[in-house]
């Protein structure tokens, strides 16, 4: 990861990282109200590893569910093809396997900030903006670099656009790369998280 990051600021294609001061958070946040499904719309990213056209991310946020103590749990989904089986495994060579994870992240700082530092560097997440029918999410991962990720998810496919020029100003402002968007309950056959990607998320994320 620090020689992609070194490679990127020698091209110059290193992107404007935000501080967490400068993301904001919806005042009054109510995270009982952000629970259920959620279908991603947008998404970006400052790392430039993610957005290969023939590489991509392929990883959709499926739900969000509060637990207790405060705690927040994201319910991540991808799906690989050309599946290589491993011991244990009962899928066939060659099918197309969905795949999930969760997530559990802390209150930290102002309502509507979360973090988990388990993962062997740090995760903040801030619920910057929603009307708890569209939601503007920030995902931080701290390691070597910085990673960003800026998601626009809505309850329907339907996209709103005040809600699409609210999350561009914060692609714009912050010098973005868009991401393929990729939903479970959309496509069930669309091309596969890239073995970089997943390679990636399980480095972050601390799964093997």
């Amino acid at each position: 990861m620090l020689l992609l990051l070194l490679l990127a600021l020698s091209l110059g294609l290193a992107s404007t990282q935000e501080t967490l001061e400068e993301v904001p958070v919806q005042p009054g946040f109510d995270a009982q109200k952000v629970e259920g499904r959620w279908l991603t719309m947008q998404l970006a990213t400052s790392h430039k590893d993610l957005v290969l056209p023939t590489d991509p991310l392929r990883l959709a946020l499926h739900s969000i569910q509060t637990k207790e103590g405060g705690d927040v749990e994201l319910v991540l989904f991808w799906i690989q093809a050309n599946w290589e089986p491993q011991e244990g495994d009962f899928f066939p060579r060659g099918e197309e396997v969905c795949r999930g994870m969760n997530v559990t992240v802390h209150p930290a700082g102002r309502p509507g900030q979360y973090q988990d530092s388990s993962v062997g560097g740090s995760m903040h997440i801030c619920f910057v903006s929603t009307d708890y029918s569209n939601l503007i999410l920030y995902v931080r991962l701290e390691d070597v670099e910085v990673t960003s990720l800026w998601a626009l998810l809505a309850r329907t496919m339907l996209e709103d656009p005040m809600w699409l020029g609210r999350y561009l100003e914060y692609v714009e402002k912050f010098h973005l790369q868009k991401v393929l968007v990729f939903n479970v309950a959309v496509s069930m056959s669309g091309v596969p998280m890239s073995r970089r990607g997943l390679d990636w998320l399980h480095t972050q994320l601390g799964h093997p």
